[in-house]
């Protein structure tokens, strides 16, 4: 693997844990404000954190070398 390859999966490794934990904390912020609506957000931030973990591997993929 390349030095740019590396250096561009590390940065793809960082913007998914960042926006992972993003969502974590605004989720528990608005559980604090709203405890009655735990379960639509819990629900929603599963599904936002799973889309972002998808374009994270998709991105860690192209980043991959295919040449064998």
């Amino acid at each position: 693997m390349t030095i740019p390859r590396i250096v561009g999966a590390g940065l793809i490794v960082i913007g998914v844990g960042v926006g992972i934990g993003k969502i974590g904390g605004q989720a528990m912020e608005a559980i604090a404000r709203q405890p009655e609506a735990y379960g639509k957000i819990q629900t929603a931030m599963l599904i936002a954190a799973a889309l972002i973990e998808g374009i994270g591997f998709a991105a860690l993929f192209a980043t991959a070398e295919l040449d064998g």
